[in-house]
């Protein structure tokens, strides 16, 4: 079905260059910290960033520009609310229009965030996110596995992909996947921002609203933390006030820190925010020269046609 709609497809330019990051798979790949990661490199080069996402979770259909501070993640979702402190972030169902109104707006560059499997905007580069520890699953389309399209399908219509993950599970995938090797490929790792907190040795009790909130009790562990509890919701989960007592009451019980990530954080009411210590993660990747080249050498081309 999705490959019967790129098909018939007449996909419709912007009017300024547009890099798309995006996956194979239903949720949890690690996008949202790639766009962040490019939309810095964007702007260093002087390319004014915007980003533009669907919004999911939010109830706004666009073209509306985020307002960091003004906005819920009920209004926008959570991860555009995330990345507006980081960059110009647009919410739209209709991806060309938003796309337009960030051109309007001065945008020169779009990056959007997720959109892979959406043919509607014409696309200059685009990046395929992948969790090494996840992969592609059973390697079948939904709803008999986690896909949303076959995997070489995808891979033929991708510039490169960007391999997150451990040594050991990037060697697990190409092992049963070697048609990945024949794919441009830029290896890289989530890693915890630095920050003044030291959570080594310190009991937590974690919770995650996220697409695979596993990763996030592992990076815990990684950083020296000792879970007393994990507690995992579905993605973009809006928390009730009863679920937040409990989670807070069982961390003070235990005496421990109640800690999540930072997009569950944006969906936390801002008077129980502070009871939280919110773990962010950023994008690292091996050759970070290399990997800023793959998308520049492809969006100058791009930049003079416009």
């Amino acid at each position: 079905r999705t490959a019967a709609r790129i098909a018939r497809a007449r996909p419709l330019r912007a009017g300024i260059p547009v890099v798309c990051v995006g996956n194979l798979t239903a949720g949890g790949a690690g996008k949202t910290p790639v766009s962040a990661w490019l939309a810095a490199r964007l702007e260093a080069q002087g390319l004014s960033p915007h980003i533009l996402s669907r919004g999911h979770g939010g109830r706004r259909e666009g073209p509306h520009r985020v307002d960091p501070v003004g906005d819920t993640a009920r209004e926008v979702g959570d991860e555009p609310l995330m990345l507006a402190a980081l960059a110009p972030v647009w919410v739209a169902r209709d991806r060309v229009a938003g796309a337009r109104a960030a051109a309007a707006a001065g945008a020169g560059v779009v990056i959007m965030d997720d959109g892979f499997q959406n043919p509607g905007l014409a696309k200059d580069v685009s990046l395929l996110v992948v969790d090494a520890g996840q992969g592609f699953g059973n390697g079948r389309t939904i709803p008999a596995g986690p896909l949303r399209e076959p995997v070489a399908a995808g891979l033929a219509r991708a510039d490169a992909v960007v391999l997150i993950g451990e040594e050991r599970a990037r060697e697990r995938l190409l092992d049963r996947w070697p048609l990945l090797r024949d794919t441009e490929m830029h290896l890289a790792r989530l890693a915890p921002r630095r920050t003044g907190l030291d959570l080594a040795g310190e009991p937590v009790v974690a919770f995650a609203g996220i697409g695979r909130p596993e990763k996030f009790f592992e990076t815990l562990r990684g950083m020296g933390a000792e879970p007393v509890a994990c507690v995992a919701f579905s993605d973009h989960y809006v928390y009730p006030p009863e679920v937040l007592r409990r989670l807070l009451r069982q961390a003070r019980s235990q005496g421990a820190m109640l800690v999540t990530t930072e997009k569950d954080a944006v969906r936390l009411p801002a008077a129980f925010r502070p009871e939280v210590v919110v773990v962010q993660v950023a994008l690292e990747p091996e050759d970070p020269d290399a990997l800023a080249r793959a998308v520049l050498t492809r969006l100058r081309p791009a930049e003079a046609q416009q």
